[in-house]
C-alpha cells in the first residue's frame, strides 16, 4: 500500500502571512502524520500561534508520544504560554503502521470526513479548540488502514467561504461530491480543487486564511527501491 497525502494552504487576502499552518511528520515506528492548525485571528500573531502548535506537536510525535497525548500535551503548553487567553484548533491525521490503523485527533470546528469503498463518514462534533479551557480533550477516532480509504480535513475559511461576498457558505454536499468524484490517488488534486471552490466563492480573494488536507491510502505497492516523494510549491 501506499499513503498519499495532499496539501493546499492560501492566507487571507492582502495579509500576506497565513495564520494556518501545517506539517508532515515520519512516526518513529511506521507511517506518517499530517499535523494542521488555525491560531486564533490572522496574519503574523495567528501564525506565530499555529507555528508553534505545529512545530510542537511534530517534534512529540517524532519522540513516539501517541496523537491524544499530543494533543494534550501541546493544549497544556498553549494554555501556559498564552496564560489561557488564546485558542488554536489542531487537528492531526496519521497513518500509523505500527497499528496499521488510521487515527484522527481532533479539536476542530471543521468536520473530517472519511470516504471507503464501502462508507462515507463525517466527524463533526462539537470540541474546542486548544489554549482555552483548562479541561480540553480532543475527539479521537481511529479506523483500519486499508487500500481506497480517503479523509479529509480543512480549516475555518474554507467552511466559511462566500458567507462576507454572499452571505452563503461554502456548499457542503459539493465539497462532498469533488470528495465522492476522485480516488485516493488523486489526494493533490482534491486538495487543490476543494481551495480551488473556496476561492471562486470569495471571488478570488480569500475572506480568511483557507488549508485544506487530504490522505488517500492505494493499494499499489511500490517497487523496490521504496522511495519517498514529496513535491512543494511555495509561492512569495
Amino acid at each position: 500500500m501506499e499513503v498519499k497525502i495532499g496539501l493546499a494552504k492560501t492566507s487571507k487576502y492582502a495579509t500576506g502571512v497565513c495564520g494556518d499552518s501545517c506539517d508532515i511528520v515520519e512516526r518513529p515506528h511506521g507511517g506518517i502524520s499530517a499535523v494542521i492548525a488555525d491560531g486564533q485571528g490572522n496574519g503574523l500573531a495567528a501564525h506565530h500561534t499555529s507555528s508553534w502548535v505545529v512545530h510542537k506537536a511534530v517534534e512529540l510525535i517524532s519522540d513516539g508520544a501517541r496523537d491524544g497525548a499530543v494533543a494534550r500535551a501541546v493544549h497544556d503548553y498553549l494554555y501556559a504560554m498564552k496564560d489561557k487567553k488564546v485558542s488554536c484548533t489542531l487537528t492531526v491525521l496519521s497513518a500509523d503502521l505500527d497499528t496499521e490503523t488510521l487515527v484522527v485527533s481532533r479539536n476542530s470546528n471543521c468536520p473530517v470526513i472519511v470516504k471507503t469503498e464501502e462508507y462515507e463518514t463525517v466527524y463533526d462534533e462539537d470540541v474546542s479548540p486548544i489554549g482555552v479551557n483548562r479541561h480540553m480533550k480532543p475527539l479521537m477516532y481511529e479506523l483500519p488502514l486499508t487500500p481506497g480509504l480517503l479523509v479529509v480535513s480543512y480549516t475555518d475559511g474554507i467552511a466559511h467561504a462566500g458567507r462576507k461576498r454572499t452571505g452563503h457558505e461554502a456548499d457542503f454536499e459539493k465539497i462532498m461530491d469533488i470528495i465522492r468524484d476522485n480516488p485516493p490517488e488523486d489526494a493533490a488534486y482534491i486538495a487543490k480543487a476543494i481551495m480551488d471552490y473556496a476561492l471562486e466563492l470569495d471571488d478570488e480573494k480569500a475572506t480568511d486564511d483557507m488549508t485544506v488536507v487530504v490522505l488517500g491510502v492505494t493499494s499499489g505497492s511500490p517497487a523496490e527501491p521504496k522511495i519517498e516523494q514529496i513535491e512543494v510549491t511555495y509561492p512569495y
